[in-house]
């Protein structure tokens, strides 16, 4: 075996730049939580899911040759800062400010997201290659982005609902239930055509509800509960 070339230019392809997006994307959404501004918080954590959809398909399209899985380990590291740590301060700062006795139970709860996030990402590492299946192995793990982030544009957040289904999801990330990949291509163009209406300043509500948001969370827990009531 020859010497590997360590220069980082012989490493990154143009899906990688794209995993670092969403990477960024979930990083500045941490801050935004922190600093307490939570709309724009839970726009740039869809914005993340949005760059996380898009990286695979930009690797086939140009022919990524990644014989040494650096494409992998990048998108891997980027899902676990946007879709682990990011949904577990989000819901940590949305609940902080309440008081009682949730505040005990937030921080176990938002931990129980980065490390059910971890081990689904790992399992997938290690199964990758093994194992022949279309379907994904467990919950996606953006889907508790995506539900937390478009429970609380929705206008309807609620805190003891949002502890419930962060637990929930995380438990079903690491379990063994098989969730189809995405291929309704009607159902993906209503989704990307309501995700543009959210992410862009165009309030569309109905007695205050956010209309793309809460169709859009609609969508998730669907698909979340009717591959669990069939598996």
């Amino acid at each position: 075996m020859g010497e590997i070339n360590t220069k980082m230019q012989s490493f990154i392809a143009i899906s990688d730049i794209i995993s670092l997006l969403n990477m960024s994307s979930g990083f500045l959404a941490i801050i935004c939580s922190i600093n307490n501004n939570l709309n724009l918080a839970a726009i740039l954590m869809i914005i993340a899911i949005i760059f996380d959809s898009i990286d695979g398909w930009v690797a086939r399209k140009t022919n990524r040759h990644d014989e040494l899985g650096f494409g992998k380990n990048i998108d891997s590291i980027s899902d676990i800062v946007s879709f682990g740590v990011t949904p577990a301060i989000f819901l940590y700062s949305c609940i902080n400010t309440t008081p009682g006795i949730i505040q005990i139970l937030v921080i176990p709860i938002s931990l129980l997201i980065v490390i059910c996030g971890g081990l689904r990402l790992t399992r997938y590492n290690v199964i990758a290659d093994k194992i022949k299946t279309h379907d994904f192995i467990g919950f996606p793990i953006p889907g508790i982005s995506f539900i937390l982030a478009t429970f609380y544009l929705s206008g309807l957040f609620n805190p003891y609902i949002g502890l419930i289904l962060s637990i929930i999801v995380s438990l079903l990330m690491i379990c063994n239930i098989r969730y189809p990949k995405f291929d309704n291509m009607p159902l993906i163009a209503i989704s990307a055509i309501l995700i543009l209406l959210l992410i862009l300043p165009i309030p569309i509500r109905l007695y205050n509800i956010n209309l793309p948001a809460i169709i859009l969370l609609i969508f998730c827990l669907y698909y979340l509960i009717i591959n669990l009531i069939r598996r």
